[in-house]
C-alpha cells in the first residue's frame, strides 16, 4: 500500500487529519508534506497537524480543528469547558468557534498569533475525570458539566444539564455528585440552584428556555412531553409543555426540527388533531424567549380563555 493510501486510512479515523510523525512513518518526507500543502491538497491546521485531501472540503471540519489544536499543545492537553461539551454533543451553549484547552506547565503560554481561536486554561483535572471522544482527550461529562455551571448563567446552565440528562450522558443521581466537585469554587452557590431546575424531559435548549420563562412568569407547566389521547385512548401527540386543567399545550418550534417541508406538514396535521380534541396549542420560537414577559403572558391569556369556554 502506498503512503497516501496508508495516510487516508489513518485520517479516516482522525477526522480527516494526520500528524507529521504519522506522515513520516508512512514514508513521506517533511519536504513532500510541505509540497502537498503548497499545492492545496493538504492543509496545515496546527503545528505538525494536517488535513488530508483538503481540496475536497469546503471548510475545515470542526472536529479536525479541535483535534489539531489538542495535538499541537502536546502531551497533557485536554479539551475542556465549551469544547468538551461540544465533543460530548451536549447542547445549550452559544457557538463561538473558540477551542478551550487545559494545558499543563509552560505549554500553557501559547502564541495567540499562531492559535487565535484557542483559549488556554490551567485546570487541575484528576485522571479519573478524563476520557476520550474519538481519540481526543477531553474532560468527562460530569466534570465538564460541573465546570460549566460555574461559568454560565442560569438559562445556559439548565439547558446544558437538561441536554446531558436527555441524551442519557448523565442520570439524575449523577447531579448529586456535582456539589462536591464545585464546593468552594466561585459561582458554586448559584450553580447548586441550577441543579434543582434540571429536567431531562426537555428535548432541546429552546424547550428549556421556554419552560424557564414560564416558571419565572409564575405559570409553570404541569407536565413536559404531555401525552394527549383521544376518547378511545389513542395517542394524538406529545406537547412540549402542558397544562392539564385548561387543556393548553406550548410547543417550542426550533428551526432545525421544524423547517423542512415534511416537518411543517406533520406539525400541521398533529396540531389539527390536538385542536379537534379540545386543546389550545401555542407555538414559541427562540426569539420569543428573549422577551421575559411574552411567553408567560401568552400562556396566562390562553388559560384565562379556556376558563370561559
Amino acid at each position: 500500500m502506498d503512503a497516501m493510501s496508508i495516510l487516508r486510512r489513518i485520517a479516516a479515523d482522525q477526522d480527516g487529519t494526520v500528524t507529521l510523525s504519522q506522515a513520516r512513518a508512512a514514508g513521506l518526507t517533511a519536504h513532500e508534506v510541505h509540497r502537498l500543502c503548497r499545492s492545496g491538497r493538504w492543509r496545515q491546521l496546527a503545528r505538525a497537524g494536517y488535513l488530508v485531501d483538503a481540496d475536497l472540503h469546503d471548510d475545515i471540519p470542526r472536529r479536525a480543528r479541535i483535534r489539531a489544536a489538542v495535538g499541537s499543545y502536546g502531551r497533557g492537553a485536554v479539551a475542556v469547558l465549551d469544547t468538551a461539551a461540544e465533543l460530548h454533543q451536549i447542547a445549550g451553549l452559544p457557538t463561538t468557534g473558540l477551542i478551550h484547552l487545559s494545558v499543563p506547565g509552560p505549554a500553557a503560554r501559547p502564541s495567540r498569533a499562531a492559535h487565535p481561536e484557542v483559549v488556554v486554561h490551567q485546570m487541575v483535572i484528576d485522571p479519573g475525570q478524563m476520557c476520550q471522544v474519538g481519540g481526543i482527550p477531553v474532560t468527562g461529562v460530569l466534570r465538564t458539566v460541573a465546570d460549566l455551571v460555574l461559568r454560565q448563567d442560569r438559562y445556559h446552565s439548565v439547558a446544558l444539564l437538561d441536554s446531558a440528562l436527555n441524551r442519557e450522558l448523565l442520570v439524575p443521581d449523577d447531579l448529586a455528585l456535582v456539589p462536591a466537585l464545585i464546593r468552594g469554587r466561585r459561582g458554586a452557590v448559584a450553580a447548586r440552584k441550577f441543579l434543582g431546575e434540571a429536567d431531562g424531559r426537555a428535548q432541546s435548549p429552546l424547550e428549556t428556555r421556554t419552560r424557564l420563562r414560564c416558571v419565572d412568569g409564575r405559570v409553570p407547566p404541569d407536565e413536559l412531553q404531555l401525552p394527549v389521547r383521544d376518547r378511545d385512548g389513542h395517542l394524538l401527540g406529545l406537547g412540549d409543555l402542558g397544562w392539564w386543567a385548561p387543556m393548553v399545550i406550548a410547543e417550542a418550534d426550533g428551526r432545525a426540527a421544524h423547517d423542512s417541508p415534511d416537518a411543517v406538514f406533520a406539525d400541521r396535521r398533529r396540531q389539527n388533531r390536538l385542536v379537534n380534541a379540545g386543546w389550545t396549542v401555542l407555538r414559541f420560537t427562540w426569539a420569543d424567549t428573549l422577551r421575559p414577559d411574552y411567553i408567560p403572558y401568552t400562556v396566562r391569556q390562553a388559560i384565562a380563555a379556556a376558563r370561559v369556554r
